[in-house]
């Protein structure tokens, strides 16, 4: 497999998630990932979107969508990256995996947030 890197995200970015606490997973940040991607040579190929970050002295990786590269090269990815995080998320890196190493790797739009949970008063005034 190949991995290519697509972008590293500043601290500011991801220190702004809240860690959620889950009966299997542990502490969890979560973060809205979407990409837009140019991958001349890899039409119709399946590709995968992954993090990857630092956690205390574990490197650690998630994975947040797979897809099949368009007859143009073209492919957008995006979902929800759940971080499992013991100590602290560090070195957070969005990396492209293929089974054929890709040429070149154009990056049209990369957008990285952390996922706003919404409180209690906002979700009753809605009801």
């Amino acid at each position: 497999m190949q991995d290519k890197l697509i972008g590293s995200v500043p601290s500011r970015i991801v220190d702004v998630a809240r860690l959620l606490v889950t009966p299997y997973e542990g502490r969890v940040a979560e973060y809205n990932i979407a990409t837009w991607l140019q991958l001349p040579g890899l039409a119709n190929l399946p590709v995968s979107l992954l993090v990857s970050y630092r956690d205390g002295d574990k490197r650690r990786e998630v994975s947040v969508d797979h897809g099949k590269v368009n007859a143009h090269g073209k492919i957008l990815l995006s979902g929800i990256a759940r971080m499992p995080v013991r100590q602290k998320i560090e070195d957070m890196q969005v990396r492209l995996r293929s089974a054929v190493p890709a040429q070149s790797l154009v990056v049209e739009e990369f957008f990285v947030q952390a996922v706003e949970l919404a409180n209690s008063e906002s979700l009753q005034a809605m009801a």
